[in-house]
């Protein structure tokens, strides 16, 4: 089976990652190798590119894809959040770059059997690791009427969360809730009638994604792994983050904001006391999206917001951070010295 997948900004990603031959890179989302086949051709000769992903399927693709650039890619199956161990096996301290790309892929939507659509008649699993975790079935039988209500409401950011949870509880009394298309039209009949007919996506698509999110911990994990982010770069080494939604958004700028400011002491003191430093500087001031002409033409992509910054070497100005809101670096800034 093809892995399908169309890598959303990969021009952006290309311009913010600046790969160079010899460089150590991490794909921390391999998907469908979209951006790993791009990284590959600017890190030859003697480059690596450390792919990992959580999906044994995305793996299997990378293996095939990635099969011309065998002695220069090592393949882990994993979370993200494992990259230091990953490191460890590889003996490897640090590294170059780091691209995560957060989006679910079109092969997991359409192909994967797991009930991430809502508009497929499959199972309800949505993990990306089916080696390990809780199913979306196993929390929406057995959850609360309450937790299922802040489920929905703080990843989902549902506005109808309360009547899709009491209306999944009711149901579930008489049958177990076992697949998508089941658990879609619960919440289609939960939200009333004059508010289904002004739903711009569709009705089911918010509780799915906070279901997802839920099963995959994807933000206690993005937020763990970008609090250490730095901790993984070399000086000079950049991160490039894509998120799909505002809430993984929200958890990359604000992490980054925070190891660019270094200080966590309270603005009441007189003097630093936690002795944290600046670690990295900000590329990307405001948020870079993709453009009309690539939305057009890859649809799925017209969500992506993109973050990028790159880890101070001990020479850096501070007074570099102060870059042009929305704009790229400039050229000094980008040309990194190794």
């Amino acid at each position: 089976m093809s892995y399908r997948h169309i890598p959303a900004m990969p021009k952006e990603v290309d311009y913010y990652l600046d790969c160079r031959p010899g460089e150590i890179i991490v794909d921390g989302t391999l998907g469908g190798c979209g951006h790993a086949g791009k990284i590959c051709e600017k890190i030859l000769p003697d480059g690596l590119l450390i792919g990992i992903d959580q999906d044994m399927d995305a793996i299997a693709n990378a293996d095939k894809v990635l099969e011309s650039y065998a002695s220069n890619v090592g393949l882990f199956h994993g979370n993200f959040i494992h990259l230091p161990d990953f490191l460890s096996q590889l003996k490897i301290a640090a590294v170059d770059g780091i691209l995560l790309d957060l989006g679910i892929s079109l092969h997991q939507i359409k192909n994967s059997g797991r009930g991430f659509s809502f508009r497929e008649d499959e199972p309800l699993d949505m993990r990306m690791d089916k080696q390990s975790g809780e199913t979306a079935e196993s929390l929406i039988n057995k959850l609360s009427r309450e937790n299922l209500r802040k489920l929905f409401k703080d990843y989902g950011e549902e506005r109808w969360a309360k009547q899709i949870a009491y209306k999944i509880v009711e149901t579930r009394k008489r049958k177990m809730i076992r697949t998508s298309i089941q658990l879609a039209q619960i919440v289609i009949d939960a939200i009333p009638g004059h508010a289904l007919s002004k739903q711009k996506i569709h009705p089911a698509t918010r509780v799915f994604m906070a279901l997802r999110i839920a099963v995959n911990q994807e933000l206690e994990r993005l937020k763990s792994f970008m609090e250490r982010a730095a901790d993984f770069l070399n000086p000079g080494g950049r991160l490039c983050v894509l998120s799909f939604h505002s809430l993984e958004d929200r958890i990359v700028k604000q992490q980054l904001k925070a190891l660019e400011k270094g200080c966590s002491c309270p603005p009441q003191l007189p003097m630093c006391v936690c002795g944290q430093s600046p670690q990295v500087r900000i590329l990307t001031r405001r948020v870079v999206r993709p453009s009309a002409e690539e939305v057009s033409a890859n649809p799925m992509a017209r969500s992506t917001r993109l973050r990028a910054a790159e880890k101070l070497r001990k020479t850096d100005d501070k007074s570099q951070n102060s870059e042009d809101p929305g704009q790229k670096p400039k050229a000094v800034d980008h040309q990194r010295s190794k």
